[in-house]
């Protein structure tokens, strides 16, 4: 079934604006592929070359030194046309092709063709090449189904979410029945999660039975790619991995790594957990020591969370029970891992690179993103005493930070305290990273002439 995906626009505007070729890289299962082959539909012919079904390929492709020698290889293996201007040529699982990544440039010059290119982030591959041809290709990293893309596939209209977006703005309350039923879909989602294979059995069956099964194959899948593609320390990677949810239950939810060995120093195991950040399975959010811009220049590398890339993966590597648990609003659980890693993920999805802050004098805030130069305090709430937030009101008090705005993600309506906006926690799908980028700037230099 055709699911909408927010980077099928951006392809689409990048083909439209660009000769150049696009690398779309991202953890597997995010739907880098179909969201490619959905593209490819809108050319006469599309030519898929996938370096993980046809190994032998990356072979023919070695010592290549020409857009002429490359296309002439590639005629050997398909059969479909080479029309000049109408074709979009795809390699996908480029990972294990390095020579085609760095053959783009050839291709980009030739100009005959459209091209894109796709590859998990598994390990050190893609990142050891994907910048090489620089001028030639662009590079668009692709995340789990946002919480946004989520509901609009499960029919919530444009006029709804538009109307949602406007409370946001402008600070009023949601309708309550809006709210309500906006509450039952962002629960779902924490079970459902934003993987494209588990949101399309849910949408085709509403089984939620057939969607923990695929999120287990997807588990299983991670566990192998890092047995398969992890050079060194392949145990202490999987072992990392299959801890994320049982250190994410702990009360301060930071990963310990006396849990994983009672010697262990984090220069040890700095290597594997950044594995599993670049292979984009596992999302760390690290502490800084103080939340004042750059926010880059005062975190603390030894000391962070750890997420799952998705938080429906996470909810099924807890119990069985649990998702009934989680639609029904039990409050007999600890929402707060799994309310935390969907923010997470939210925040980098749209841009950001989150942290979190604890300080010993005045408490723990847990996120902290840069928003329009300013540093933006976020804490999320799984309770009813929302309001309480004592660590939030201490550092929005200290003068020397000059943080004017924060905001609670809570369960309960729209409201502002002073400085302090509540807003429902779906609405994190609204708190996107404008880009700033510098204009025309120059400088006078007519004293020294």
């Amino acid at each position: 079934m055709a699911l909408y995906r927010y980077i099928s626009d951006f392809i689409k505007s990048f083909y439209n604006n660009s000769r150049n070729a696009l690398l779309i890289t991202g953890a597997r299962q995010t739907g880098k592929t179909y969201s490619i082959r959905e593209f490819g539909k809108e050319f006469k012919s599309f030519i898929e070359i996938n370096f993980i079904e046809h190994p032998e390929l990356v072979s023919l492709f070695a010592n290549v030194t020409s857009a002429k020698d490359i296309l002439l290889r590639l005629s050997i293996f398909t059969d479909k046309p080479l029309i000049p201007g109408e074709t979009l040529i795809f390699f996908d699982e480029v990972q294990c092709c390095e020579n085609i990544v760095t053959a783009v440039k050839f291709l980009v010059d030739d100009a005959k063709y459209r091209y894109i290119l796709s590859g998990s982030l598994l390990g050190v591959e893609l990142k050891d090449i994907r910048s090489n041809p620089v001028g030639y290709m662009g590079i668009k990293e692709m995340y789990p189904m946002s919480f946004n893309e989520f509901i609009i596939n499960l029919g919530v209209s444009e006029r709804v979410i538009n109307d949602l977006n406007d409370c946001w703005v402008k600070q009023r309350e949601v309708d309550k029945i809006i709210h309500e039923k906006m509450m039952q879909l962002f629960r779902l989602y924490l079970i459902v999660g934003g993987m494209p294979a588990a949101v399309a059995d849910y949408v085709q069956t509403n089984n939620l039975s057939i969607v923990m099964n695929t999120q287990k194959d997807i588990v299983s899948l991670y566990r192998q790619d890092i047995s398969q593609y992890a050079e060194k320390d392949k145990l202490k990677i999987r072992e990392i991995f299959d801890l994320i949810p049982s250190e994410l239950d702990a009360k301060n939810k930071r990963f310990i790594l006396k849990r994983l060995n009672e010697h262990a120093k984090f220069d040890r195991y700095q290597d594997s957990f950044l594995w599993l950040k670049d292979a984009g399975v596992a999302i760390p959010v690290y502490n800084v020591e103080e939340p004042k811009n750059p926010l880059r220049l005062a975190e603390t590398r030894n000391l962070f969370k750890l997420f799952s890339n998705d938080v429906g993966l996470l909810a099924a590597q807890y119990a069985d029970g649990l998702q009934l648990k989680i639609l029904s609003g039990d409050t007999s659980i600890n929402y707060g891992a799994i309310y935390e890693n969907m923010i997470a993920q939210e925040l980098l999805a749209a841009g950001f690179n989150p942290y979190y802050y604890n300080n010993k004098k005045r408490g723990e805030i847990d996120f902290i993103i840069s928003k329009d130069g300013k540093v933006l305090p976020i804490e999320v709430k799984s309770g009813k005493d929302y309001d309480r937030h004592s660590a939030l009101s201490n550092v929005m008090e200290c003068k020397e930070y000059d943080i004017n705005k924060a905001v609670v993600l809570c369960n309960g309506n729209m409201k502002c305290n002073g400085n302090v906006v509540y807003a429902p926690i779906y609405m994190i799908m609204f708190i996107k990273n404008e880009e700033r980028t510098p204009g025309v700037y120059k400088l006078d230099l007519s004293a020294l002439q």
